[in-house]
């Protein structure tokens, strides 16, 4: 969350943020909360001063014999501690109302990002791979039939056992998923990133950590019945990303400066309730509930984060470039920036299989795979992430970084177009051999049951 004092001290500066990512705040309203806060805050100070002095001076009185004003110092002293009873309640209120609000407010745009109501205004930064592309089939299936024809995704009988925007990967298509796991935490082992294998399901707290909640609500799976009855011994839900978990492993802790940089890297299934709305988007493995992810979270010192965003952007490329798949990093503009972003690169892979209005010059289209987001201290305030500089200094909010290193079903989908054979196999990038037992080609398998019949042959 954003830090109050500098809203309250900076508040035309926070609005002219808040308006440059089209973000509808009442500050006004937030601010008469907090004056009404601090006056009841002082209230009580003196409150709670006159009714020390009161308490001095009854033992004063006792001493003296002086029963008749000792029992009107005793009378004005209870009415004191009622009085005080009555602004500290209404402080506590005020005070959860100012956090609940405050929890709504999202992220500062950091002064470099690009000015932009939505994504149509996102900076191109850069292109990778074009220039070496490989030729490609005249005709490219799309990833949905292809998996179909070479029956290694399987959406029929996902949306049979679990519903729609479920899939099933079968023989190579499970393999290579398995393979993409494994050659992503072996690159970013590399990097120096630590190995972590949370827990997927993640309570509120956790969720309100880094920002889930309560923007995001409605696109996270809730565990448990439904109503807030039925929550209340069970307060979980199915983690959207590894970045909650992983970022909450440290919440309300101090770290040391000697821990930092701290980098952490996590395999999980995340869900989330996300569906395509029309066309191609509606089939395939784009955009599903549930998909699996290697997620890279950092913890940082303040003045180190945004070189950190950099090196932390090279350090999810470095697949893509290894599986030698073509990609752009675009610059968020400040409308298009996630809730606690306050500067983020997305990092988009070609897949030439859909020729889609937004792709490049070549057809297909461009897939997220990865948002490298620096947050700064916006998650350690929510969290309680915080460091000692020194052993003898206060402890300050640290800075806290994520990417996805990266999306592996969007990377699959990239796989099976760009690396799409003429005969309809697919030839598998170099690097994931060894971890598919040397195999180089998919080639499929012989569908089963009477649905691989033709019409004849099931007659």
């Amino acid at each position: 969350m954003l830090d109050r004092t500098h809203l309250r001290e900076n508040p035309d500066e926070v609005r002219d943020a808040l308006d440059d990512r089209g973000a509808d705040v009442d500050l006004d309203e937030l601010l008469e909360l907090d004056e009404r806060w601090r006056e009841l805050k002082a209230r009580g100070d003196d409150l709670r001063h006159d009714r020390n002095q009161i308490t001095k001076q009854i033992g004063e009185l006792v001493a003296e014999g002086k029963d008749e004003k000792r029992e009107e110092a005793i009378q004005r002293s209870r009415e004191l501690k009622a009085e005080i009873e009555d602004v500290e309640e209404e402080a506590v209120e005020l005070q959860a109302e100012l956090r609940e609000r405050m929890l709504e407010i999202p992220q500062l745009p950091h002064e470099s990002v690009p000015l932009g109501v939505d994504e149509r205004h996102n900076v191109e930064d850069r292109r990778w791979g074009f220039d070496d592309a490989h030729e490609l089939p005249d005709d490219i299936t799309p990833h949905y039939e292809l998996g179909e024809e070479l029956d290694i995704i399987d959406e029929e009988r996902a949306a049979k056992t679990t519903g729609a925007g479920f899939y099933f990967l079968k023989g190579e298509g499970a393999q290579l998923e398995h393979a993409l796991i494994q050659f992503m935490m072996d690159i970013h082992r590399e990097q120096g990133y630590v190995d972590l294998f949370p827990p997927v399901p993640v309570t509120s707290a956790s969720m309100r950590g880094t920002g889930q909640l309560p923007k995001f609500a409605d696109d996270a799976y809730r565990v448990g019945g439904s109503n807030e009855e039925e929550y209340e011994d069970d307060d979980l839900w199915l983690c959207p990303t590894a970045e909650v978990p992983v970022t909450n492993m440290y919440r309300n802790e101090i770290l040391l400066q000697d821990d930092l940089p701290l980098k952490h890297q996590a395999y999980t299934p995340n869900f989330r309730r996300e569906a395509g709305e029309h066309g191609t988007e509606t089939r395939g493995i784009v955009r599903v509930h549930q998909f699996n992810k290697v997620e890279l979270v950092n913890f940082v010192e303040p003045s180190e984060s945004y070189d950190r965003l950099e090196n932390l952007l090279a350090e999810a490329e470095d697949v893509l470039k290894r599986l030698g798949l073509p990609y752009r990093i675009l610059e968020l503009c400040t409308g298009d920036l996630t809730f606690a972003s306050a500067k983020t690169y997305d990092i988009e892979v070609w897949a030439p299989g859909d020729d889609m209005d937004d792709g490049p010059d070549e057809g297909g289209r461009w897939l997220e795979v990865s948002s490298a987001s620096n947050f700064e201290a916006f998650q350690a305030r929510r969290a309680g992430l915080r460091y000692r500089p020194e052993r003898h200094e206060s402890a300050e909010y640290l800075h806290t970084l994520n990417a996805s290193g990266l999306a592996i079903p969007r990377v699959m989908v990239a796989i099976l177009e760009y690396y799409q054979n003429e005969d309809g196999t697919v030839t598998i990038p170099e690097p994931l051999r060894p971890y598919m037992g040397g195999k180089a080609v998919i080639e499929g398998h012989e569908k089963v049951g009477e649905s691989a019949l033709g019409a004849g042959e099931r007659e």
